[in-house]
């Protein structure tokens, strides 16, 4: 059959049949490779997307802040819970929903608060004004343009837009205020003893109760999954670069690079800003641009300090007579900056109109732009010659690392063999991490995925650092396992028997207060209990020298009677302890002792929570009319 296959398979037949299979692979095969789509979206919400870089991203940095402040308490495990994850993943669903908003709206940051923004900002200061060399400087040391510096401003502003707005209408009244007041001033008269704990009715524990409680609590005799790794890692500081580059290369790339160590024109500027209202009549436009042709008209260098104090709405610079400092190409809108380089020193210009209204612009001086001489730039370009022949080592090293090691999925010593690198090793760690390498998150997470841990597999490359990366593959893998019972069970015998205490304390506090309920004398039932009573007068809710149990009670406890009958009310301590509590008297805070300035500031507070709670408000109604897909599987 194959041989009449193979014959009938010759001449116009075979010629037919071969176009065709090339047809069906040119409409189909081809356009199916090109169109083929993974998607690899943590959340998408309509067309916008929140990557698995952003979702991880957004988990280390809380990670980090949560390491920094909360130290030998940070409790790494809390950061693999499903719900936490949600969580960090909802915050940022809100945040795309905000951004989407403020398209729809037509939302924007403009170029004045931008360039506000940016003035404002510390690190660009010195003496407390705008430097624009200062500026350069700080962004030539982080490896930013202008450009994409004031992107980044405006995309984090614009994140606040529609918040603000929406917060902004929240509204306060005084007696809200003041409410809030009387119950957070409140103060409150109590007594309260603590009752020593009592011996338990039965302090035999069996083999058996050992047992059901081991059965039922499993989860808190847990060793934990651990896995040691090897690994191989590729480290740019540790690399050397193949070749050192002369002074003719150093002065090549300088002549190539030379726009680089110009320094920009620069120009010392004052404006005076004639506000237009947005959405502004022919009218209100009309008076501005008179307003502003007037204020023109009469300033000259001399006065122009005192019609800035006196005219000028952009409260950013009226106060230092508009004194904006020297700015370079870029910085300002289009318009400004056209109006601002036509000009010739000392000269003021007819009014400019931008988004915010109309600008009269003062040219106060100039500063020509000059070029660093090699010598002065020398060792710049050779750090960098240096650092970028090691980055290109690191990355042709770790690229071949990349490659090696998912040729040969199965062990590190082929890349290692190749690349002359030594396969190292680290001790067992759970997924709370450990010292070293493994306190790297990007690392314990590739550590115990399913690929490394079920499959077997080398890793894909972990980043460590910029120039800093691992392969890892599991050495070995220790399952989560219970304790055996023998081992934890003096700690179980302990539980059991506390729980009984508690218990018994308990029902004792519920007696007693049911007891003074009915009328009896606290002092004389705390004697009775052999108790010490203590009083505490005029008590506030942040109290030192009450236990907070009992101070968060005795806020909760309804006030005495019109009679003025105490109240009665048990308290849970630490350990399974109980405490019984009187609240005898009641007060509301006094108004009067509040000062007006602090009055304001928790005015400023509430509005500022009122704001954060109408704004979530706000996003929950965006989440229910937009289309979000969540991938939890990639969480």
């Amino acid at each position: 059959m194959l041989q009449s296959l193979r014959d009938k398979m010759q001449g116009w037949p075979a010629i037919i049949v071969l176009g065709v299979a090339v047809f069906a692979m040119s409409f189909f095969g081809i356009e199916g490779y090109f169109n083929s789509h993974v998607d690899t979206f943590v959340a998408k919400v309509g067309k916008r997307e929140v990557s698995q870089q952003q979702f991880q991203d957004a988990i280390n940095r809380l990670r980090q802040q949560q390491r920094a402040q909360l130290g030998d308490l940070f409790d790494p495990t809390v950061f693999d819970k499903p719900e936490f994850k949600q969580q960090i993943l909802d915050e940022l669903i809100g945040q795309q929903l905000i951004m989407q908003a403020n398209d729809d709206l037509g939302m924007r940051v403009s170029d004045q608060a931008l360039r506000d923004t940016i003035a404002s900002s510390p690190a660009f200061q010195v003496d407390g004004k705008f430097n624009a060399d200062m500026y350069r400087a700080q962004l030539a040391g982080a490896g930013m343009t202008p450009e994409m510096y004031q992107d980044n401003i405006r995309s984090s502003l614009e994140g606040s837009l529609l918040r603000d707005a929406v917060g902004s209408s929240t509204i306060i009244t005084p007696a809200d205020v003041d409410r809030y007041l009387d119950v957070a001033q409140q103060r409150r008269d109590i007594r309260y003893f603590v009752l020593p704990r009592p011996t338990p009715q039965d302090s035999q524990v069996t083999d058996a109760q050992v047992q059901a409680y081991y059965q039922a609590h499993q989860a808190d005799f847990m060793n934990p999954e651990q896995v040691s790794l090897k690994y191989i890692e590729v480290n740019g500081a540790a690399l050397k670069a193949d070749t050192q580059p002369t002074d003719e290369d150093l002065k090549k790339r300088y002549q190539a690079e030379i726009s680089r160590f110009g320094m920009p024109e620069e120009r010392e500027v004052s404006h005076i800003l004639i506000n237009v209202p947005k959405n502004a009549t022919p009218a209100q436009q009309k008076a501005a641009l008179e307003k502003a042709e007037k204020i023109a008209s009469e300033a000259t260098p001399a006065n122009f300090t005192k019609l800035a104090q006196q005219d000028s709405d952009d409260l950013g610079s009226k106060l230092q007579g508009g004194d904006l400092g020297w700015l370079q190409k870029g910085v300002t809108n289009a318009a400004f900056d056209a109006a601002m380089f036509a000009l010739q020193k000392d000269q003021i210009s007819k009014p400019v109109l931008s988004d915010e209204g109309y600008h009269i612009i003062y040219l106060r001086d100039v500063r020509s732009g000059q070029t660093k001489p090699f010598e002065q730039v020398r060792d710049e370009l050779l750090k960098e010659a240096t650092s970028g022949e090691r980055d290109r080592v690191y990355n042709e090293t770790a690229g071949k690392m990349t490659d090696l090691t998912s040729q040969n999925p199965g062990s590190l010593e082929p890349a290692a063999q190749a690349l002359h690198l030594e396969v190292k090793q680290t001790q067992l760690f759970s997924r709370a991490g450990a010292q070293g390498i493994a306190a790297n998150p990007k690392l314990i997470a590739a550590a115990f995925s399913n690929d490394v841990l079920a499959s077997g597999n080398n890793s894909t490359l972990v980043n460590l650092g910029k120039t800093d990366s691992v392969v890892v593959r599991v050495d070995k893998h220790v399952p989560a396992s219970v304790k055996p019972v023998t081992e934890v069970r003096d700690t179980i015998v302990q539980k059991i028997l506390d729980q009984r205490i508690a218990e018994a304390a308990h029902q004792k506090a519920d007696v007693l207060v049911q007891r003074l309920s009915k009328g009896e004398d606290v002092v004389a039932l705390a004697k009775a209990e052999h108790a010490d009573l203590q009083t505490s007068n005029q008590v506030q809710r942040v109290q030192q020298g009450v236990p907070q149990p009992v101070l968060a009670q005795a806020f909760k406890t309804p006030h005495p009677g019109s009679d003025g009958k105490s109240q009665y009310a048990s308290v849970e301590l630490d350990h399974g302890s109980y405490a019984v509590l009187a609240v005898d008297k009641v007060e509301p805070g006094d108004l009067s002792k509040f000062p007006a300035e602090e009055h304001q500031q928790l005015y400023r507070q509430m509005v500022q929570a009122y704001g954060g709670a109408e704004t979530q408000g706000f996003v929950d109604m965006l989440k229910t009319k937009a289309k979000v897909e969540i991938a939890k599987d990639r969480m």
